[in-house]
Parts: structure tokens; sequence; C-alpha cells
């Protein structure tokens, strides 16, 4: 509730004498990008549409990347009867006016064109209730101002009797009486300035551009992109000083965790061409992964060395320096005997995280390669089966989704959680029958929802995830009748199929395909860069596999500004594993979920955003609540799978520090870490009472909330016995007094 003293004291907090007890809402403050301490310009101007009844914001540019960040909330704030203006710079003819065209759209918004040269102002203003929130300084409507840049920005929390307040509404007013209002035929003509603009070549120096003005320009080109100048990027050079470290320190082989789209691949090169290898053999499980693995290698090695494809079927080069073979085939006696066990010097695994399969394992028995190289995006496996022993438990380099994002290797996702339809009245489940899934009713809602999100060039290449193949044929079937083009592609079909499918997808031709629906067929090991449109029409089943798809669309493109991903969420008792996934989380403690949920877009690297609707954000937060998480079995399977990667018992901060389970949940269930390990490992042998003592010390003390417990703790880790004296000294050489 506002209040007269509040507000005061935030102002005089925020720019006299700062006062830690002074509402925060109220204090000036610096709008920032700063991934570090969960802040995102975009976070602080959604909160404002979100509470605001009506806004008024004058930017110089704006893109479509922009408008994908704002698009859930302008449209929840329309349905509630919200008035908003937007002022759009002409200048440099740089917005794009098919952003342009997507805001006018939105109910109770009204945008024009501001024409007065020169325009360069920054200007936000939110109407609350009872006082106003203005924004001013360095942000446009990009994805990249908004969340990635390095932008600065003012906010202040105005009453409408102050003088700033009617400064900026005036000044606002004025640009409103001076602006051109958006018709048809004004967005038309800036269109057509805007494609000259564009498709002009100008050679004029760059002092003919004012400084500020260019440094923007720079700001706003959002995907910088050279396929072929092969640098080693900033995953791939402490990738290599590791790999390097790792033979240094005698090991023979070694794992890579990399998340899909970072350079897996060529960084595998760049290593094979440090180590000197004379020999190369390239293991994967399909031949076109074969085939581009090949090309990747020959952008490194030019024609230095020669290499060849080795599978049944079509070609058997097996006398090349570099053999890239698909398993199926060096996996058959007639074929492996052809090489002598140290035949090659370097032996790369792909997609390790199927050797545990009969297949690799025979593979990695026969030859004996003075290195061997493991690479993944996903090594932990359910079926109990231990990968990281295969490579002496060393991981040379780790860089999973968020990092990846942090470090800009990835295309930025914008993440749309929709309300997947009720068919005759009833929510879809898991268990919801085959009609239901592709009813017509459904159809069309899923098509509404595709379009009016859309995509970054407005022509689109997706996939569509289904949780069954029948319904992914029944889906492409409907797709097409209602004028799309689209293939349904499932397990059944050949390599040829699918190699065909996805050029078609990529295609600019007539035979371009709109869509492919499938089940699982594209979850990895499969390379589409110019995919702009990810769609779930599944429950997630997993976070790897939920990942995995996801990850299909990161790939950076040559154009592609970013991927739009629609995720349908019916009632579904999994969706808990949505913010887990999206967000990297995987402590499955239910309190850390529901603030990662609550934080919106704001906790996610780089230029990436997350929305929801309302009813499917209640859906997931139920699914949370609800939520049996810490079950025995699924304690036992995240244990093993830190053992397996530490090639040893974890302890309570192994789990810590490897980003894992929340070590807690194994004592509230067990009452100690210890004694958890002991019931799924017989020969851990302890004394009943020091159990006991254990289990008191790990409920009331290690997970302590309070000073004393940290100080009793310290004193029982640094000393043989402490007392209450200890204590009172520690805690008043910490804090300056005694509790």
């Amino acid at each position: 509730m506002f209040s007269q003293a509040d507000f005061a004291d935030g102002i005089i907090s925020g720019l006299m004498a700062h006062n830690p007890d002074a509402p925060q809402q109220f204090e000036p403050q610096l709008i920032l990008n700063d991934l570090q301490a969960g802040r995102k310009t975009l976070e602080y101007i959604l909160d404002n549409i979100r509470l605001c009844h009506s806004f008024t914001m004058a930017v110089a540019f704006i893109t479509r990347s922009g408008v994908a960040c704002l698009h859930q909330t302008l449209k929840e704030f329309g349905q509630r009867g919200g008035k908003g203006k937007i002022l759009v710079s002409t200048y440099l003819n740089f917005s794009d006016p098919a952003a342009i065209r997507a805001l006018s759209e939105f109910e109770g918004l009204q945008v024009c064109f501001v024409t007065e040269p020169n325009f360069h102002g920054k200007t936000y203003l939110f109407e609350h209730a009872e006082y106003a929130q203005i924004m001013v300084g360095s942000s446009n409507l990009t994805q990249n101002a908004l969340g990635k840049n390095t932008e600065v920005n003012l906010g202040l929390c105005v009453q409408r009797n102050s003088s700033l307040y009617q400064q900026t509404k005036s000044q606002l007013d004025h640009w409103v009486s001076k602006a051109k209002g958006l018709s048809s035929d004004t967005l038309d003509a800036y269109e057509q300035a805007w494609k000259e603009a564009k498709g002009r070549v100008q050679w004029a120096p760059l002092s003919a551009v004012p400084e500020e003005i260019f440094s923007e320009v720079v700001q706003a080109v959002e995907n910088p992109f050279s396929e072929d100048v092969l640098t080693p990027n900033e995953m791939q050079v402490p990738a290599l000083e590791n790999l390097r470290t790792v033979r240094l320190n005698g090991d023979s082989r070694s794992l890579i965790i990399s998340a899909t789209g970072t350079g897996k691949t060529v960084l595998s090169a760049f290593d094979v061409k440090q180590f000197g290898a004379r020999r190369l053999l390239f293991v994967v499980h399909r031949l076109n992964i074969a085939r581009k693995a090949l090309s990747e290698f020959q952008r490194v090695f030019g024609e230095s060395k020669s290499m060849g494809i080795y599978s049944a079927g079509d070609r058997l080069e097996e006398n090349a320096d570099f053999v890239f073979c698909t398993v199926q085939t060096i996996n058959i006696d007639r074929h492996i005997q052809r090489f002598a066990r140290d035949e090659f010097d370097y032996i790369i695994i792909d997609e390790t995280h199927r050797a545990g399969a009969s297949t690799y394992k025979k593979v990695l028995e026969y030859f004996e390669p003075q290195f061997l190289l493991g690479m993944t995006a996903t090594p932990e496996r359910t079926d109990g089966f231990d990968i990281f022993s295969l490579f002496n438990h060393s991981v040379a380099y780790e860089i999973r989704l968020q990092k990846a994002m942090e470090a800009d290797l990835l295309a930025p996702f914008h993440y749309f959680g929709i309300t997947d339809i009720s068919v005759e009245g009833i929510p879809l489940d898991e268990k919801s029958d085959f009609e239901r899934l592709v009813s017509s009713d459904r159809v069309e809602h899923v098509i509404k929802v595709i379009n009016e999100y859309g995509c970054d060039s407005g022509v689109v290449r997706g996939l569509i995830f289904c949780s069954r193949v029948d319904e992914a044929h029944e889906l492409s079937w409907a797709f097409n009748r209602r004028g799309f083009n689209t293939l349904a592609i499932t397990g059944s079909d050949s390599e040829n199929k699918r190699e065909d499918a996805i050029r078609r997808l990529e295609s600019t031709g007539d035979d371009k395909l709109d869509y492919l629906f499938t089940v699982d067929v594209f979850n990895e090991g499969v390379d589409i860069p110019q995919i702009n449109q990810v769609i779930m029409l599944r429950p997630t089943s997993s976070a790897i596999i939920f990942v995995q798809q996801l990850g299909r669309g990161l790939r950076k493109a040559p154009g592609k500004e970013y991927v739009t991903v629609i995720d349908f969420i019916g009632n579904y008792q999994n969706n808990y594993l949505i913010p887990l996934a999206l967000f990297g989380d995987s402590s499955y403690n239910k309190d850390r979920l529901r603030r990662l949920l609550g934080a919106g877009s704001s906790l996610i690297p780089g230029a990436s955003s997350i929305s929801f609707e309302k009813i499917a954000r209640e859906r997931v937060f139920a699914a949370i609540d609800s939520a049996k998480l810490n079950t025995k079995k699924a304690l036992t399977e995240d244990f093993n799978l830190l053992r397996f990667r530490l090639g040893r018992v974890p302890v309570m901060m192994d789990f810590f520090q490897n980003e894992s389970r929340d070590p807690y949940q194994f004592v509230d269930y067990a009452d100690s870490m210890l004694a958890f390990t002991k019931m799924i490992d017989k020969e851990t042998s302890v004394e009943p009472e020091h159990l006991k003592l254990l289990g008191y010390l790990s409920k009331h003390v290690c997970d302590g909330v309070r000073l004393e417990e940290s100080v009793i703790l310290e004193g029982i880790i640094g000393s043989s016995s402490i007392d209450f004296e200890f204590v009172k000294r520690r805690i008043s050489a910490i804090a300056g007094f005694i509790t």
C-alpha cells in the first residue's frame, strides 16, 4: 500500500542518506543487465507493465526480438484494459517494420512514428494508481538492449504533482502530438524506406554518422556471424588447455561435456591438431553426422590430411589419415579386424552417452589409441551404466546450456509457456487418448498460437515434438490440410528420408517445408542451424530430453536472430521439470524451483526470455507442490550419477560443488548423508551411536539458519571439543554482539 511516508523514506534513502529499511520500490535506482545480480532491464519494464494502468514509451529502435521479449506481458496488459503508447523513431530507418506491425496488433496499444530528425530518445513512463515510474537511459526495444548489452538506465518513482513527472509527461505528450499515427499507408511507406536503406551499400566515412548513433547501431546488430573464420571460441580455448594438461598428467582418455551448438566437433579437431595425430578414428551413430564431422575437420586441417568415410552401404575409405565411421559398421568383425589395434593414435567417440551399448564397448575394448576422447552434451544415464568410468572419471571440460548462453555461443531463445487446450472441457494430461490429442479444436488452437508468436524472420522453419508416432502423422496431415507444408519423421524412416526432410526444411525453393513433426528422432545427433521455432506438444518426461529438444533450435546461423520456443502445457504431473530444465537447476529443491519460476527472465543468461500464460504458470506451480522429489529411487539415481562422475562415494559438499541435488534431501530421508550411503552401499560401516550423533548434527547444525549454528559447526570441524565460551567469543568477534 502506498503512503507518503514510505515514498519520502525511499527518496531520502536513494538521494541523500541510504536507509536499508526504506521501501526499495520508491528508491531511485540504476537499471542494468547484470546476470550475477539477477537483474535485467527487461524485467524492470515487464514488472511495470504488469502493475501500471497506462504507459508511454519513446525509443529510437525496435526489433522483432524486442517485441518477442514483451509479447506475453503486452498481451495480458491489453486484455485487462490497459492503454499504452509506443513512439518509434524513423531515424536511420533501423526499426524493423515487422516488429512495428506486430506491436500495432496488441489490444490497447497505440504505435506512432516520430519523424523529426535525429530523434534518439529512450524514455519510459509507467502510470500507476498513486505514483508513476520513469526510466530514461540507453535501452531500446531490442533483445540485446533489454537483456545482454551493457546498458545504463535510471529508474525513478515520482508523484504526479512533481516537476519531474510534469516535465516528462509534457515532453512525451509533445512527441505524441507531433508523431505520425500508424496506418497501413504510413507503415507501407516506412517499410519501403527500410528496405531501400537495408539494400544500400554505404561507404561513407564513420565520421559521417554521429558517434553515439554509430555505437548504438553496432550494438543492435544482434547476430554477428562468420562461418569461414575458424579460431577457438570462448569454450574451446580453456578446453584445449585442459586437454593438454590431462595428457601431461599421464591420462590417456578424457571426456568433454558440452552443450549442443557450442562447437564440440571443431574443438576435437583443434585438439587432434594440437596432439599431432597421425591417424584418427571418429566414431558416430549416424552416417550424416560422420559426413558433417569430416566437413568440420576439413575446415581445420585443409588438405594437410586425407579424410574418408567408413560406412557399409556408402564408402569404405579405410586408408585415409582420418577415418569417420559409423559404429554399426565398425562393430562388425570383418570391418574392425581390417584395422590393427594400435592403428589409430587418437580416437573420438561422439555422443558418448551411448557408449554403454554393446556396439560401442566392442570398439573401446578392441582399439588401443594413445588418446581417447569422449564428447557429449548429456553424460547422465538413468540405466545405471557408468559412462565416466570409460574415461577414468576424467572430465577435461564442461559447459552446460546456461554457461554456453552466458558465453554467447548459442542463439537466444524466447520461451512461451502456453496453456494447452481443454478438449470437451477436460485438460489434456498424460492419459489423454489419441482422438483428443489430434482433435480439430486442438489443431486450430496450436495453429493460432504458433502464428501469433511467430519467428525471427517471418519465414518459419520449425520442429514440432509430439508424444506419439500416430499423433505426429495425424497432426502433420491436419496441418497440410490447412495450408502448411509439413512432414512427420519417425524412427522407422530411412536415413535418406530424414536427410531429405532436413534439406527441405532449410530450403528456400518451392519444396520448402514449414515444419517437421517428430517424437524423439531429432532429440540429438542432428544439425539444423536454420530452425527458428521449436514447438513442444508433449509432456516433459525428463529435464535431459527437454534440454535436448530445446537445443535443436539454439545453433547459430547467418541471419538468425533468435528461436521461438512454444511449450503447450497440459495438466501434466512432470511440469515441475520445466523450470528445472530452463534454468539448469538440479537441486530438486521446491522452494528454489518456485523462486526460479517467479524470477522470469532475470536469471536466464544473455538476451533470452521466459514467459508463461497465467494458467500455464499455475499448472507448473501446482506440479511443483504435488511432486514427490525425494523418493529413494530418485535420490539413489542422483547419488549414483555423482559417484560415477567422481569415481568415489560423494559427500555433502560434492553435491554443492557439482551443482547437483540439494544434499539436505538425503538428510531429510535418512537423517544423515552417511546413513543414506549405508542404505545403498552395504560395505559402509559405522557405529550406531556415531550414526545417531551424526544424524542430530546433520539435521540441527549443518542446515542451520542462525549464526550460533554456523559457529558451532566451525568449532566442531576445527577442534576436538568446544564449549559455550568459544561460541560466545566467536559470535562477538564476527557480529560485535553476543546473542
